[in-house]
């Protein structure tokens, strides 16, 4: 009996396998990953981890003997460099393993400066994974200076655990302001006096025209001209989905793995979940690249690669955890055309409407807020805008009316 293979190592394919033996699988079921750990936890590297809170051992999503127990043979180390669909197998270095059902969980790869630039130098950094950030925590050192390019929720994490470090932070974002691709004008000026407050400095709508140094990095020289002195840099500029293993398969692409509603590809033996995966939504196609969308769909893709038949309908959620700001973010903000205040003391959230209909909340240390927000959004309920920005308002009634 071949079984099921598993391609990628990450959240989705932790909480794939999972899911899988939880519901009864009992055949064959093996993880391949191309890291040499089990499973971890990816967000708080580059914070807790990083800034020594959480301990390496911490970071692993499950225990050693879980795997063992439930029967699950991990192939780690080792990338799969070909998938043969005819023959239903699968090529891991010299060995070939068969499959019945093949879940492709291969996740996202940083986006990378280009060598020309000065992208290859040493001491230039990128965020994902465990041997990233072990790589770059020598650098994080008092009083040394670091330039983070990209204005993302990546660059400014970053820039916050450098910031608390006691290093000097220089930060700069091409777009015309920080958080432009994901979030409101009001959640971008709201982090930029956050970290400004923090001594970071922010220099916005300032591109990077290269980076400076022989084999090391020593600095940059920005499109207008100036120049930054650095010890270090961090890229956050984005990620890519991994598509090339799929790709060369001749499995169907579009803005990552595309499956259908149930998370199967273009091949009925084989499924894709977490950030590699783009499915339908609303009409068109959605990728998210979040820890939630990587356990739920996966768990739905499980099932279904028992014969559930279940579609998976997305309840986007996403994070972010700045000094002592934790941002929670419920829905997708897409076509909003106003903006809607909520302030309670230090809390405040922001409420995205796309004319009545409520799309989404940015909720700062206000766990109230994004939880009502995104039951709301669930249920299909736009409350009253007047209400929500009333911080004497009950937002919980809400929910009931």
């Amino acid at each position: 009996m071949a079984g099921i293979v598993v391609i990628g190592a990450g959240q989705a394919a932790a909480a794939l396998v999972a899911k899988l033996r939880a519901l009864g699988h009992a055949g064959p079921l093996t993880l391949v990953g191309d890291e040499p750990v089990a499973p971890y936890q990816r967000p708080p590297l580059s914070k807790q981890y990083l800034l020594k809170e959480m301990a390496l051992d911490r970071l692993f999503l499950r225990g050693d003997s879980f795997y063992a127990e439930q029967g699950i043979t991990l192939r780690l180390g080792a990338p799969v460099t070909a998938i043969d669909r005819a023959a239903r197998t699968v090529t891991v270095g010299d060995a070939v393993l068969a499959y019945d059902q093949l879940a492709l969980t291969t996740g996202s790869t940083p986006r990378r400066l280009p060598a020309a630039i000065g992208g290859d130098l040493a001491g230039v950094y990128t965020v994902r994974t465990l041997a990233d950030v072990d790589a770059m925590e020598p650098e994080f050192r008092p009083g040394r200076r670091v330039l983070i390019v990209g204005g993302g929720y990546i660059g400014l994490e970053a820039a916050a655990v450098a910031a608390k470090l006691g290093l000097s932070v220089t930060l700069v974002e091409a777009a015309p302001r920080i958080l432009q691709r994901v979030a409101a004008p009001e959640t971008s000026d709201y982090f930029r006096a956050v970290h400004a407050a923090h001594g970071v400095t922010i220099l916005e709508g300032t591109g990077l025209a290269r980076l400076l140094g022989a084999e090391r990095v020593s600095g940059a020289v920005l499109a207008d001209g100036r120049e930054i002195a650095a010890d270090f840099v961090i890229v956050g500029v984005g990620i890519t989905p991994n598509t090339a293993l799929a790709q060369a398969a001749g499995l169907a692409i579009d803005n990552g793995i595309a499956t259908d509603a149930q998370g199967r590809t273009s091949d009925p033996a084989i499924w894709a979940a977490g950030d590699c995966a783009s499915f339908p939504w609303k009409g068109g196609r959605l990728r998210l690249e979040s820890v939630g969308n990587a356990i739920d769909q996966a768990e739905v893709v499980a099932e279904n690669m028992l014969g559930a038949g279940k579609d998976y309908v997305a309840q986007p959620w996403f994070w972010s955890d700045q000094y002592d700001v934790k941002l929670q973010i419920a829905g997708l903000n897409t076509g909003y055309d106003r903006i809607v205040t909520r302030r309670e003391g230090e809390a405040v959230s922001f409420w995205y409407y796309a004319g009545p209909t409520l799309l989404a909340v940015d909720a700062m240390n206000d766990p109230r807020a994004y939880m009502i927000g995104k039951r709301l959004i669930e249920m299909g309920k736009s409350p009253d805008p007047a209400t929500v920005a009333d911080p004497a308002s009950n937002l919980k009634a809400l929910l009931k009316a």
